[in-house]
């Protein structure tokens, strides 16, 4: 993986040529390589969706590690198993020699990079292009750019301060004399959503037909508002979040459970998700996720030779306790893979006994997989489980076919109910009626009066195990004692991942700020 450093200019330049690739008349399709770096015919513009194509692929092609450094922190997930740099960040001590924060950095990096090639590309392409090829290919940009500041989102939300790469010109980082601070990278993700949004499609991503499931404006809405809450600019977040709930194009997917599986791909409820497919055959090409590391250790699975996962990655007792407390049943059995062990433990730990735990408390799902494992983890995440009933016939690795989602609408209703609540004015719903969307789909009652409190708990029930959201929301509401538990103590100077030791050496401005947090 190449890192991002001036002297590697020559090579990474060689690879985006590789990286940006592939012909396809839908996301989900195979790739067909076709270099675009040098000898391209730009007079040949039907050929510029390549260069989109070429950057989806490469943001959807996210290495196993990477969503666990992004989530793995917070009341709502341990870290498990044997991976200590992991563990050790869950427990807020960062460890500036873990391979994982490296491979985040060096591949997010890359692929913004990629991004910026493949926009220039299609600039090029404009050059021969009508005047609807004109407006197709700013189009196209704008789509690239809502890809890239997705994960610049993401590498802020982890380190911070990050740098904001603003062209494929890497020879702009040979002389870095500061760095952008994370409210710096957040107001130019949203100036940059500002200036993508007039430009994409005003339809729901599974609306598309040209590429469905990509980037519309309302992913840039989303985005946004993400930004700006990050920000705690809340009267942003709520006219835009308002922008998207009063567009009418978008709903709860009614089974909670499924969401997270195959019937729940691309529904009306997903602002973005990363796509992934087997293409319905029992072998050959397919694009895929490695989620080996969300599910069991061990397993008794309903399809023989289903493959279990690793156990890096565990729902947290707080977190089980929290929505026994709550009466959450529909919730509670989606987000959760329970084993026997885990279900021993909440007996010994807490006040529930076996009879007064609810009928979804089992280490046997309603698709008849059992959770058998007694080391490394005593939960699973169930949001990142796939029934094997639902893998394509003759495919095996825990979890393929499976899609990662990114933004969905519940998680826009529940933004927008708590700018309300921390003083924004909105236009439409009221907060109440945002959350008991949410809360009716989970089959729980509907509340009056609304409180801050009561939606911080809305999407802690709504949102574990999601990109570490819980946790960038304590951390941004100041709630360290949410996050002091099971022998954590979180202070706000632990807010941040440090960099990796590589990146200082190249970097010394980061060890910097590191040494001044």
């Amino acid at each position: 993986m190449i890192h991002l450093k001036i002297n590697r200019l020559p090579l990474f330049l060689v690879l985006a040529g590789i990286l940006l690739t592939g012909c396809s008349e839908q996301l989900d399709q195979p790739q067909l390589n076709k270099d675009f770096s040098g000898g391209a015919d730009f007079s040949r513009t039907e050929d510029m969706i390549f260069s989109l194509i070429g950057i989806y692929r490469e943001v959807n092609s996210r290495g196993w590690e990477q969503p666990l450094v992004v989530s793995t922190r917070g009341d709502d997930v341990n870290a498990a198993g044997d991976q200590q740099g992991l563990i050790n960040q869950d427990r807020y001590i960062y460890d500036n020699s873990f391979f994982g924060s490296r491979t985040f950095w060096e591949t997010y990096y890359t692929d913004i990079i990629t991004a910026h090639t493949g926009m220039e590309q299609i600039e090029r392409y404009q050059e021969f292009a009508d005047d609807a090829g004109i407006v197709l290919g700013n189009q196209y940009i704008a789509e690239a750019k809502v890809l890239r500041a997705l994960l610049l989102f993401q590498l802020s939300q982890v380190y911070g301060d990050v740098f904001i790469p603003e062209s494929s010109d890497l020879s702009a980082f040979e002389d870095i004399t500061e760095v952008p601070t994370k409210d710096q990278v957040m107001q130019h993700i949203s100036d940059q959503m500002d200036e993508a949004i007039p430009l994409l499609p005003d339809m729901r991503p599974n609306e598309r037909t040209d590429l469905p499931g990509g980037v519309t404006r309302y992913t840039a809405l989303m985005l946004k508002a993400a930004a700006n809450q990050e920000l705690e600019n809340y009267q942003v977040v709520a006219d835009v979040t308002g922008q998207i709930i009063n567009s009418g194009k978008f709903s709860l997917f009614d089974d909670f459970y499924e969401l997270f599986k195959t019937p729940g791909k691309l529904s009306d409820e997903s602002l973005f998700e990363f796509q992934y497919s087997d293409f319905g055959q029992d072998q050959g090409d397919r694009v895929g996720h490695l989620y080996a590391p969300y599910g069991p250790q061990s397993w008794d699975p309903t399809v023989a030779g289903a493959s279990n996962g690793w156990g890096f990655f565990e729902p947290t007792l707080k977190f089980v306790e929290f929505m026994l407390d709550r009466e959450e049943n529909v919730r509670l059995e989606t987000s959760v893979f329970f084993s026997q062990r885990g279900i021993d433990s909440l007996i010994a730990t807490t006040p529930y006994t076996e009879t007064t735990l609810p009928a979804v408390v089992s280490p046997t799902t309603r698709d008849g997989d059992t959770n058998t494992a007694s080391v490394r983890s005593i939960f699973s995440s169930g949001k990142h489980y796939l029934p094997t009933n639902q893998l394509i016939p003759g495919r095996t690795a825990y979890g393929s076919n499976k899609n990662y989602i990114v933004f969905r609408y519940a998680e826009t209703l529940l933004m927008y109910a708590e700018a309300l609540l921390q003083g924004a004015s909105g236009s439409g719903l009221t907060a109440d009626q945002a959350v008991n969307l949410v809360r009716d789909r989970a089959g729980m009652p509907s509340l009056s009066g609304v409180t801050l409190d009561d939606v911080v708990d809305e999407k802690y029930a709504e949102l574990a195990m999601e990109w570490g959201k819980r946790f960038f929301d304590m951390v941004r509401l100041g709630r360290n004692d949410e996050l002091s538990y099971g022998g954590r103590t979180f202070t706000q100077d632990r807010a941040f991942v440090t960099y990796h030791q590589e990146q200082i050496d190249e970097f010394p401005i980061l060890g910097d700020i590191v040494n001044n947090r």
